[in-house]
């Protein structure tokens, strides 16, 4: 007997990750991986959270932090973001932060609060893995997202109706996105909002990476360009995604939501009906760790990863075949190479692991339709120089002797 018979119609549309699998090759090595977006471990702030959790498990504190918690999360680390998000422009307090566990599981809450099957997600061509997989398992329609303005919000209504449904939001993440590493304009993200509000819809701000700023001058997020606009939270359809796994730890998996309290009331619902809450003790460490020197901290995480993206680009410049093309971040983990046409992303990893042990993600994998086999996605916070460099070569070598013949496409 299987019980395959009974899976929901949904579960057709859940597939494995290309980066969770790829990520498994990290154990061997002698592969030199840019495949998962993974932060640096040698700058983790483990001995400040080593001073939190010790103080969160002594005499005392033992009990709220190893108990069960509101499902809105820990009273003091919402106030800490609520001071943080008016900082960006943003003014909230602690009502309008949801914790979540990490913001994959955002995506996830938000997927199911707003798509019903056959509606429309607008999304980045490309766009990030995971927020195709979250969204999936709701059965939506993806459509891409513009934001230069040159299609009109009657384009988008019409192909969403034709498709049983109608639009639901707009999901980007505007600075140094995963997996391209590009940061929209003002006007870009002002474009995005007026589209929203023509077609009546939500925008979903994925913030991971918009502390990780190198260089150039901050954007404001689109969350502060609406209350800008409106001034009041309350009156504002963009819901704004942050999480501390880029910045403080990715293994105690804390994110939130910062929007109108309509929308986080139903994101508390949805929490206690799947895990309660995001676990106590990493919302309190987080919280004691955050609010005693995450400026400090962010600042030197900055000046590492600067210069490990400043190595990867400058190896790329030596070592890219003609025909490549890549972009260049002003932050973030990603540097997105464009290949010459007829060349597969996927067929090309599978030689370069086999001739040079070089890994990296094949970009089909974060466009919803399947299409962009000539890209991929390089991360630069994960390896050190020596492995950028070492692995850049490796990676010349694999394209050369694919353009001259050495492997087909």
């Amino acid at each position: 007997m299987s019980l395959d018979q009974f899976f929901a119609t949904r579960i057709s549309r859940m597939i494995a990750s290309e980066i969770r699998e790829l990520l498994k090759l990290l154990d061997q090595p002698d592969v030199i991986s840019f495949a998962g977006g993974i932060p640096d471990p040698a700058m983790f702030p483990a001995a400040a959270f080593r001073d939190a959790m010790t103080r969160a498990l002594s005499d005392g504190q033992q009990a709220q932090s190893l108990q069960y918690s509101t499902s809105e999360g820990y009273p003091p680390l919402r106030r800490w973001i609520a001071d943080h998000m008016r900082g960006l422009g943003i003014d909230c307090d602690e009502d309008n932060i949801q914790i979540t566990s990490g913001s994959q599981q955002a995506l996830d809450y938000l997927g199911k609060l707003f798509l019903s099957p056959c509606d429309t997600a607008l999304v980045g061509w490309p766009t990030y893995l995971g927020a195709l997989g979250a969204f999936n398992a709701y059965e939506p329609e993806f459509d891409r997202l513009d934001p230069n303005g040159n299609r009109s919000a009657n384009d988008f209504r019409a192909q969403a109706e034709a498709k049983g449904g109608r639009v639901k939001f707009a999901y980007l993440s505007p600075d140094f996105a995963n997996p391209t590493g590009v940061t929209l304009t003002r006007t870009e993200r002002e474009n995005i909002l007026q589209l929203a509000e023509d077609l009546d819809c939500a925008v979903i701000e994925d913030a991971a990476y918009q502390s990780l700023r190198y260089e150039g001058e901050p954007v404001p997020p689109i969350l502060a360009l609406e209350y800008a606009r409106k001034g009041d939270i309350e009156a504002c359809r963009t819901i704004y995604c942050g999480s501390f796994s880029k910045t403080l730890s990715p293994g105690l998996r804390v994110g939130w939501v910062c929007a109108a309290r309509s929308v986080i009331d139903r994101l508390v619902l949805l929490k206690q009906a799947g895990d309660l809450h995001t676990p106590t003790l990493n919302q309190v460490a987080i919280a004691e760790v955050a609010a005693n020197g995450f400026d400090d901290h962010i600042a030197a995480l900055c000046r590492h990863y600067s210069h490990r993206r400043d190595r990867m680009l400058a190896a790329l410049e030596r070592h890219m075949p003609p025909g490549v093309s890549w972009t260049r971040p002003e932050g973030g983990m990603f540097v997105w190479l464009t290949l010459p046409k007829g060349m597969d992303g996927a067929d090309l990893l599978q030689h370069a692991l086999k001739t040079e042990r070089v890994a990296f993600v094949p970009g089909a994998a974060f466009y919803a339709d399947g299409s962009g086999r000539n890209s991929m996605r390089l991360n630069f916070s994960s390896p050190d120089p020596m492995q950028i460099e070492e692995g850049i070569t490796r990676l010349g070598r694999v394209l050369r002797d694919c353009s001259t013949g050495g492997q087909s496409s």
